[in-house]
């Protein structure tokens, strides 16, 4: 019979009791735990998304890729996996009473990663990444370097200057003007004879704000 988890993950297991171990987490005080399976899911995970990505992404840069995947398979993304499967923890004598947290049920997707590839045996790979496709397929091809690059202006900034043979990217020492309890932060940034100005309430708003304009004035990358 199948169960609800593994009909919302999309893989039936043989040996119920791998499934039953990446679900036991360190925190429950049972042995064996999950640990040596989440090692081996985090390589597996990794390893199936940077596959789809390459696959989908034909056109795109090392950094790119890179970029997508760390936001795919973070710890926050691979909660909400956790959180869509329905994943419940075996509990155990040290078990917490409070509910577990992120780094928890990400590991336990992880290691459900693992029990399947084991369990799927000469075909655990294959298995691995038709999962991952399905979790993550749309996404990745949806996805677009405009929708990090927006929010993490000055390691793009970095990025570019350095493909294109620049030196590092300079932050002149932040302005703060107006009242204590609510200033604004003006930075100037010089990439070569580039320079941009940007505001905020903070210095780095400030800085990510300069790089992101200054980026707006480069125009688009070579590919």
């Amino acid at each position: 019979m199948t169960s609800g988890l593994e009909a919302k993950l999309g893989y039936r297991f043989r040996d119920a009791g791998l499934r039953a171990l990446a679900l036991t987490p360190p925190s429950s005080g049972l042995a064996p735990h999950n640990q040596r399976l989440e090692f081996l899911g985090d390589a597996l995970l990794n390893a199936a998304v940077a596959l789809l990505i390459h696959r989908e992404k034909g056109a795109w840069t090392e950094g790119d890729m890179s970029k997508l995947r760390g936001r795919l398979v973070s710890t926050a993304s691979l909660a909400a996996w956790a959180s869509d499967l329905g994943i419940a923890l075996v509990p155990g004598p040290r078990t917490p009473k409070a509910p577990p947290g992120s780094k928890a049920l990400a590991d336990a997707v992880e290691a459900l990663l693992a029990a399947l590839h084991l369990d799927a045996g000469p075909d655990g790979f294959a298995a691995v990444v038709k999962v991952c496709e399905a979790r993550y397929g749309a996404a990745i091809r949806q996805a677009r370097p405009e929708d990090w690059r927006s929010s993490d202006a000055k390691t793009a900034l970095q990025e570019r200057a350095a493909a294109e043979g620049l030196p590092a990217p300079r932050y002149q020492p932040a302005r703060q003007d107006g009242p204590d309890h609510a200033p604004t932060f003006t930075v100037d940034v010089e990439l070569g004879p580039r320079r941009a100005t940007g505001r905020g309430p903070t210095r780095k708003a400030a800085e990510t704000e300069a790089a992101r304009r200054l980026l707006e004035g480069l125009g688009p990358a070579e590919a």
